[in-house]
């Protein structure tokens, strides 16, 4: 099982079908705070929604030859969030990421660290050139990230994203192989 020791608290893995329970309770737990910016909670209603989701993740290994997309996030010994590629365009060598975090893991450091060893395993393991990040222009911690670790703004989507009762617009950050200086 691949899995990268961030630090001796702080690892990425692979999902199994295991973590299904916990992914469902993190996901519930903290729905109230992340349904501000994340359009799919609603679909998540019982463990087996969850257990669905991490079949796709595990599938998926396929499309990039036995390499995960996505990791579960695990903070002392706990799932406390996920992160990975949503996208990966072999074509142009170009993946874009998305990442969550528990409501009580905010704060710690955890997704910036899992954000930079995500970019060096898409930059040194998948081969790619091109890492995107979407973010709503108005979610400003999730948008600190990129602006942080030397992602450039390339460009604003309007009406990007539906959010149940509205569209909102999406920030695009780029970051190249060429540009990666961790």
């Amino acid at each position: 099982m691949l899995h990268y020791d961030i630090n001796d608290q702080l690892q990425l893995r692979m999902f199994t079908i295991d973590d299904a329970e916990a992914l469902f309770q993190l996901t519930m737990a903290s729905k109230p705070y992340l349904r501000e910016w994340l359009g799919w909670l609603d679909y998540i209603e019982t463990v087996d929604d969850s257990r669905q989701n991490i079949e796709g993740r595990i599938k998926g290994l396929m499309e990039t030859g036995g390499y995960p997309k996505s990791f579960a996030i695990v903070y002392q010994g706990e799932l406390a969030g996920t992160i990975g590629f949503n996208d990966i365009n072999r074509g142009i060598k170009c993946g874009t990421v998305g990442y969550w975090l528990g409501q009580d893991f905010q704060g710690k450091g955890i997704m910036s660290q899992a954000l930079e060893t995500l970019i060096e395993y898409g930059f040194r393991d998948l081969g790619l050139n091109k890492i995107e990040i979407r973010v709503a222009t108005g979610n400003v911690k999730s948008r600190a990230l990129p602006e942080g670790l030397g992602f450039k703004q390339e460009g604003v989507l309007r009406d990007a994203e539906w959010l149940y009762d509205r569209y909102v617009d999406h920030v695009v950050y780029g970051l190249l192989r060429a540009e990666w200086t961790g």
